[in-house]
């Protein structure tokens, strides 16, 4: 057997029940858990890190910009290293990393709290396409249905980011910003301990040698991919100062050299060979992008207006946002059995409608900041939130290529992490005055706009998704 022909677990050779599956799906959304919490809850630790060390504004937002540059990288390589080792393996390895990363970043300056942030995306990089990945065959050998299973880690996923600040505040008023890097040592210990115990091994993988894995990582695909990335994003963040038109030029050329390796290599990093190709899996990727920018206009827009413009305290706004993930925690079993029994594409379409919607109703915060009507807006924009999560992880899980399952599920995890960087940069210029009527209106625009472009793709997805 060639290395990275079967992505999956022995399902026929395990004798795994309902309640075996059940808890390996509790330790693999431990696991998914990891790189939301952190993405979000450093959010309350920038004062503190910056008072520390003495920081500037500027460099304290390194924190942010390393982890979310080594996320975008990140994902798609683990998902890579998945296809080819396996994802029981690829994802204890990974938690593995998170423990070091997090004990490390309390013992240095800021550069090694840098350092330990980039290595920590990396690690925890690795949890949501192993998930994706163990997803099919976990649900076969417990005879239940995968979009179920995806609805539990979506879950759980969710109420971790949308709890994140509060968790990063109680760490934080305890033990100080230490703690924020400490927690994920019990955590990560307590994921790579139970998938270890619950979840099959990997089918066993023939040639797994060094030169093997170097062959099939695609070294110099990687490599292109990582410099174009990087800059590209760097420059995305406002972060590059004087080198930003060196850094705008790297990007382009290296995308481009990118491109040009890929539609060469006989195991590319990314085929985008097979990406021109398979349109549903294209299209899926655009709309997710978008997605997440309307979402990130809210879920980051959201506090500074209703602080800001509302007064709120920051613990109010913090309970004002809470039905973003409630709705999910309430919607995601419906959207899951909506799946098996209307189908995919009908979810897809009714996300783009909603979505719309949802951008639509950001308006009231131009209007009025009153407490029920914020919270009847967070409500209605959790609900396209979790249908669009789900619906889309189980397109690209069902039209990847299955040897490819990884690094396809790990690429949408990136667009994730684009299109919040994109919200952020359009947040950065509308609200850099303040946020008053006018400059929400701004914002306003902007998501609407965004949500007609994403019906469209929704559309295009749809039919995609018929055709094959």
């Amino acid at each position: 057997m060639r290395m990275g022909e079967d992505r999956g677990v022995d399902a026929g050779s395990t004798s795994t029940g309902r309640g075996r599956v059940a808890w390996a799906v509790v330790a693999l959304s431990l696991g998914t858990t990891l790189n939301p919490l952190n993405s979000s809850m450093v959010a309350v630790a920038l004062i503190s890190l910056q008072h520390d060390f003495g920081l500037t504004v500027g460099q304290v937002a390194w924190v942010i910009t390393v982890f979310y540059v080594a996320s975008v990288v990140g994902q798609p390589l683990m998902g890579r290293l998945i296809d080819a080792l396996g994802a029981r393996r690829v994802f204890i390895a990974g938690m593995a990393v998170v423990v070091v990363a997090g004990a490390m970043a309390p013992s240095g300056g800021f550069a090694l709290v840098l350092v330990s942030r980039g290595i920590m995306a990396l690690g925890t990089s690795v949890a949501f396409p192993a998930a994706v990945a163990l997803v099919g065959p976990l649900a076969q050998a417990g005879r239940m249905s995968p979009p179920r299973l995806l609805a539990r880690i979506q879950v759980v996923n969710t109420t971790a980011a949308a709890l994140g600040p509060v968790v990063g505040g109680v760490l934080i008023a305890i033990a100080g910003w230490p703690a924020i890097f400490l927690v994920n040592v019990p955590l990560g210990l307590a994921a790579l301990v139970s998938v270890w115990m619950l979840v099959p091994r990997d089918t066993p993988r023939g040639a797994v040698t060094g030169f093997a894995v170097v062959r099939v990582l695609d070294p110099s695909g990687v490599l292109a991919f990582a410099v174009a990335a990087v800059a590209l994003l760097v420059v995305l963040l406002g972060a590059g100062g004087d080198l930003t038109w060196p850094l705008l030029a790297a990007g382009a050329v290296a995308a481009m050299l990118f491109v040009w390796r890929e539609r060469r290599a006989r195991l590319p990093f990314i085929d985008v060979r097979m990406l021109a190709a398979n349109r549903a899996l294209t299209w899926t990727y655009a709309g997710f992008t978008v997605f997440t920018a309307i979402y990130s206009l809210a879920l980051f827009g959201l506090p500074q207006l209703l602080e800001d413009r509302g007064g709120y305290p920051t613990a109010l706004v913090g309970l004002l946002m809470l039905p973003l993930s409630g709705m999910t925690i309430a919607v995601a079993p419906l959207v899951a059995r909506a799946i098996d029994k209307r189908g995919l594409v009908p979810v897809v379409v009714a996300t783009g409608a909603a979505l719309l919607v949802a951008a639509a109703m950001l308006g009231v915060g131009a209007v009025t900041t009153s407490p029920v009507w914020m919270l009847v807006m967070t409500a209605v924009i959790g609900i396209p939130y979790c249908m669009g999560s789900l619906a889309m992880t189980e397109a690209v899980r069902r039209v990847a290529p299955p040897e490819a399952v990884g690094v396809a599920s790990g690429l949408l995890q990136s667009m994730r992490y684009v299109g919040a960087i994109a919200a952020t940069v359009v947040l950065g210029r509308t609200l850099s005055a303040g946020v008053d009527a006018r400059a929400w209106a701004g914002v306003v625009v902007v998501a609407v706009v965004a949500g007609v472009v994403h019906l469209v793709l929704a559309l295009l997805t749809a039919s995609a998704l018929r055709r094959r």
